[in-house]
């Protein structure tokens, strides 16, 4: 009897254990998102330019070295953790959240027609060549739901954007789920290669949109201007 007991208790905890220690580990990887913004906007003030996003076969390294992103690069690729000599990373110098999952980015491929400058975000001198009045159209977006009215890999669709104009950079986990969530169409939209991006608070599985667990943040092209500005990289 007092075995069972104990038994029924420990059953009673195991639940409320493996519920604490998936919250730490999204607080971790909200943290080391938050901590690879400040590298990227770190690594723009040093070097005039967002670095490109690593390949699954660069080790970490931005892929092409030097900047000037080739598609289809752009938005489907992972933290440069090598490049930016982050910590936290696997063995093949990928960043990883707290479950192990090789961390993605992606960065804007916009550019400019006057003056003609390609994807200036990511162009060495590009942001300083094409001038702070006209670095407001990069053309990443991040959207509430893959469901909405006209939503595609270019547009938010009817009232769905979470943000008033592109933004220059995404961050985000796969979470818990890892790739194997990405039969959801909301996570789904985040690994199949074009501009458009999901996020929301999660949802399990059996949701409308399948489930997201996914953890996401952005670059404002505003952050990124006003930081430039503020270390005298952008006249």
């Amino acid at each position: 009897m007092v075995l069972l007991i104990v038994a029924l208790l420990l059953g009673g905890l195991v639940p409320t254990l493996s519920g604490q220690i998936e919250q730490r580990r999204n607080s971790e990887t909200a943290k080391q998102l938050d901590e690879i913004q400040q590298a990227l906007i770190g690594f723009a003030i040093i070097n005039g330019r967002l670095p490109c996003p690593a390949t699954s076969t660069s080790n970490g390294v931005e892929s092409p070295a030097g900047g000037d992103c080739g598609s289809p690069n752009f938005y489907n690729g992972f933290v440069p953790a090598a490049t930016l000599g982050l910590s936290g990373t696997d063995s093949s110098g990928y960043a990883v959240d707290s479950w192990g999952n090789r961390i993605h980015y992606a960065v804007t491929s916009w550019s400019s027609a006057s003056p003609a400058v390609n994807n200036v975000f990511t162009t060495p001198s590009g942001m300083s060549q094409v001038g702070i009045s006209n670095l407001t159209s990069p053309n990443l977006l991040v959207c509430n739901s893959a469901s909405a009215t006209g939503f595609s890999g270019s547009s938010c669709g009817t009232n769905n954007s979470l943000t008033s104009n592109g933004v220059v950079a995404v961050i985000f986990s796969t979470g818990r789920n890892g790739a194997q969530g990405s039969a959801g169409i909301d996570e789904a939209s985040n690994l199949d290669g074009n501009r458009t991006f999901v996020s929301h608070t999660p949802t399990p599985v059996g949701a409308t949109n399948g489930e997201f667990d996914d953890i996401v943040i952005w670059m404002s092209p505003n952050v990124l201007i006003n930081r430039m500005v503020a270390a005298g990289r952008l006249p």
